[in-house]
This record gives structure tokens, C-alpha cells and sequence, in this order.
């Protein structure tokens, strides 16, 4: 009897003692594990798959990460040209190390808006932090998601929103920066991707309005109006 019950307790024993020496040998090696956060858009970060994704997370079958993204953007999410705290930094591997999004300066309270017309398809909190997810209309299948964090909705699951819409405000709490920021991802599926690249040159460098001189126009030609 007591063969017979040590005769089934070493495999198991092996098994658990395979899978430490796996773990420490990951660990040892400086490897990665498959964990992330939300505020990174990491595999995994919000329900069912991320905020990126929203519930049930994205599909299964991606474009290629190089595949264009259209410049639909029409609005910063916040400000009218904030200041990029941290840009995107994409991981060399699914689970490597990176910053799968980008952070803007912006104090708490600041209303937070939706660069692009779409629909709102995660308004929620993800390990405690507010996260607010918009499906962006006529990027495709599967559509572009744009992801915002820590955010306090004041936009509902289901709702259509415009370009320049509030969707939420700014919580003071639950940033990953120095100082407070809006943290700000683009994924199509499961692959993430620069948000930057949803806006078009003119709103990427457009800073605050000056005059310029006159140049080249004779001085008779100039008018004053009356």
C-alpha cells in the first residue's frame, strides 16, 4: 500500500519541481513574464483582455503592426498641444518591456476628449484606476480602439461620440507619471500602436498663433483697414 502511494506522489512531485526550475531559470535570465499593466496597454491589462480591447478583449486576427493608421484624429485629448511626457516605446517582444502608449502633461480635473469620432466601447475602472475606451468609426475591421487612463467617465458604454467630445475628466490619481498625465494608447486588435500617428501634421505642429511680417509686398501696397 505505501508503494503504491509513493508510486503516485513522485510524478506529481516532479512536475511542481519542472516548473520551479522553468520559473527560476526566466527569472535568472532577466526574461520577461507575461504580465502588464493597463497604464502600459500590456497583454492582458483590463477586463477581458485589456481597455485597449475592451470586454472580451480584441480579435484574434490582426493586421500586420506596420499596416498604416489612418490620421483621423481631429483633437488632443487634452489641451490644445500638450507636452509629451513619455512617448511610445514598443516592446521588442509580446511580453517584453516597452510603453505601449504615450503620456501628455495635463492637471487633474482636465477634460479629457475623444480625438476621433466612434463609439464608446469600455467607460470603467481597471485595478482601480478609471479607463475609458473609444472604437473608432471607419478605421477598418477590426476598427482602431483608443484608450485613456486615469479617467473618471462622464460618457456612457454604447454612446456615439465627435472629435473634440468630452468623454471624461481627469483623475488625480492612478498615473504612472512624476506628475500628473493622461496616459494615451491606440490597438487594433491585439496589436498596439502609436496614437501620435492618429493625428495629421497640421494638429501635430500647431502651436500658438503669432503675427508674421510682411515680406516681399511693397510698402504702397499695404492697406490699413479702416
Amino acid at each position: 500500500m505505501r508503494e503504491d502511494r509513493s508510486m503516485r506522489t513522485w510524478p506529481a512531485l516532479l512536475s511542481a519541481l519542472t516548473v520551479a526550475l522553468m520559473v527560476a531559470a526566466g527569472v535568472s535570465s532577466g526574461a520577461a513574464l507575461p504580465v502588464a499593466t493597463a497604464l502600459d496597454g500590456g497583454p492582458g491589462g483590463g477586463p477581458g483582455g485589456g481597455p485597449d480591447g475592451g470586454p472580451g478583449g480584441g480579435s484574434s486576427t490582426a493586421p500586420p503592426a506596420d499596416t498604416p493608421v489612418p490620421a483621423v484624429g481631429r483633437a488632443w485629448p487634452v489641451g490644445l498641444r500638450p507636452s509629451v511626457i513619455r512617448g511610445w516605446e514598443p516592446p521588442a517582444t509580446t511580453y517584453g518591456r516597452g510603453h505601449r502608449g504615450v503620456d501628455l502633461t495635463a492637471a487633474p480635473g482636465t477634460p479629457v476628449r475623444a480625438v476621433a469620432p466612434g463609439r464608446i466601447s469600455f467607460a470603467g475602472r481597471v485595478a482601480g484606476r478609471g479607463v475609458v475606451s473609444v472604437e473608432l468609426n471607419g478605421t477598418g475591421a477590426p476598427p482602431l480602439r483608443t484608450t485613456y487612463e486615469p479617467v473618471r467617465a462622464t460618457a456612457k458604454k454604447g454612446a456615439e461620440v465627435t472629435a473634440g467630445e468630452v468623454i471624461g475628466v481627469l483623475e488625480p490619481t492612478g498615473s504612472h507619471c512624476p506628475a500628473s498625465c493622461l496616459h494615451w494608447g491606440l490597438r487594433r486588435a491585439d496589436t498596439y500602436l502609436d496614437p501620435l500617428s492618429l493625428l495629421p501634421p497640421w494638429l501635430l505642429g500647431r502651436g500658438p498663433s503669432r503675427l508674421l511680417p510682411v515680406i516681399g509686398v511693397p510698402e504702397s501696397e499695404v492697406r490699413t483697414v479702416p
